[in-house]
């Protein structure tokens, strides 16, 4: 018999309850040298996790972007147009709610996780560190993913496809199989760090609250999305989001775009959408139409930052929702996957250091199963909205 595996978001819990006790416990005593172990590992699998950033960039976006430059020609352009200009409504929404409403419950740096002159103040070193520089920044790695993708898509040079998408799957192991199952040991160390610093119960009592305001803005882009495709379509909102339900509990429990796509393409046809739409709108935007996703990347980040007291503004934010936007096509598969397809913009963008990257990774699995709900519900918003343009045909 096969044994059932724990799954990721369970483990992610396990790590932050044993990480929050040992920190507590190691204060206590007063015996840092636990707290400091957990600190060499995390030092240790940062660098990597930073050196494999680019790795992943490009194994991620150029074939990627490569990928969409076969497909149903102005049917296949629309979709990703509607699906980019639905990532940037939502990103901007979230921020625009974030600004106002953050504010009110979050202490403005309240907790200090730069690695420069605070670090000794707040976060324990590790006894030692590997280092490995990344073989280029993350700029390059973005641009050469772009050059590559478009020069692909452009060409339609085979071979060289080929070889990306070999490159993609190495690189779609490395996260399934190395870098997500270490990060629950990765996050252990940082939460018993930050108990340790006692900046741990100001952080939890704050994202308690951010998750709920994040569910409701989920709830809300979808109550959108769905009134914009009722209008094109002339159906019944609401009517449409009650069809969505069993798509979007099934995303709740997969925790996967790619996983519910049979159950959010049903779903779909119930809304009145033809067999040919569903069939290509779904399993394309389950890849590229990553609302709920970039809502819950876009407060999570806002909220780091604001609790480290830095300055969030629309001219800093959009460009990130926009980059974020065209990086959202490039996450894989995988629990988390978002996430860490979004780190390299968190870093060269944002400014995050390894602290706040691994905060965001641990904030996001544990909202993962709600994006994943409402990108797959507007998934189905989308298909409506494409049917209703191309006339309901069945051809």
């Amino acid at each position: 018999m096969n044994k059932k595996k724990l799954g990721l978001l369970p483990r992610i819990v396990i790590a932050i309850v044993l990480g929050i006790l040992v920190g507590a416990v190691s204060q206590m005593m007063d015996q840092p040298i636990i707290v400091r172990i957990g600190a060499t590992f995390n030092s240790i699998f940062g660098n990597f996790l930073n050196f494999c950033i680019p790795l992943i960039i490009i194994g991620f976006v150029a074939p990627g972007i490569a990928d969409l430059g076969e497909g149903a020609g102005k049917t296949l352009g629309l979709t990703a147009g509607i699906a980019y200009i639905s990532t940037l409504i939502a990103g901007t929404f979230a921020f625009c709610v974030d600004r106002v409403l953050f504010p009110s419950f979050l202490k403005v740096g309240s907790i200090v996780m730069d690695n420069a002159q605070n670090a000794e103040d707040t976060m324990l070193p590790g006894l030692f560190t590997v280092e490995m520089p990344p073989l280029m920044g993350v700029m390059t790695a973005l641009l050469i993913s772009f050059i590559l993708g478009l020069g692909i898509a452009v060409t339609r040079n085979k071979p060289l496809k080929d070889i990306f998408f070999g490159f993609q799957e190495i690189v779609e192991k490395l996260v399934a199989n190395i870098l997500i199952p270490l990060l629950p040991f990765h996050i252990y160390g940082i939460f018993a760090n930050m108990t340790y610093a006692g900046t741990v119960v100001e952080i939890m009592s704050v994202f308690a609250k951010v998750f709920v305001i994040i569910i409701v803005m989920h709830i809300i882009i979808i109550l959108f999305q769905y009134t914009v495709a009722g209008t094109f379509s002339k159906k019944n909102p609401i009517g449409m989001v009650r069809n969505m339900i069993p798509a979007y509990m099934t995303a709740i429990g997969t925790q996967s775009s790619a996983a519910t796509i049979p159950v959010t393409v049903d779903c779909t046809k119930k809304n009145g959408v033809s067999k040919k739409m569903a069939e290509f709108v779904c399993p394309l935007c389950a890849t590229i139409h990553l609302s709920g996703s970039t809502i819950t990347l876009t407060s999570c980040a806002i909220a780091i930052m604001m609790l480290n007291g830095w300055d969030v503004n629309i001219a800093q934010m959009f460009p990130f929702i926009m980059m974020l936007g065209v990086t959202m096509v490039a996450a894989p598969g995988v629990p988390g996957g978002a996430v860490m397809a979004a780190l390299g913009i968190l870093e060269s963008m944002l400014g995050f250091n390894e602290a706040m990257l691994t905060l965001m990774i641990a904030l996001y699995i544990a909202q993962d199963s709600f994006g994943t709900a409402c990108n797959v519900t507007g998934d189905g918003a989308i298909a409506v909205l494409m049917d209703a343009i191309d006339g309901g045909s069945d051809k």
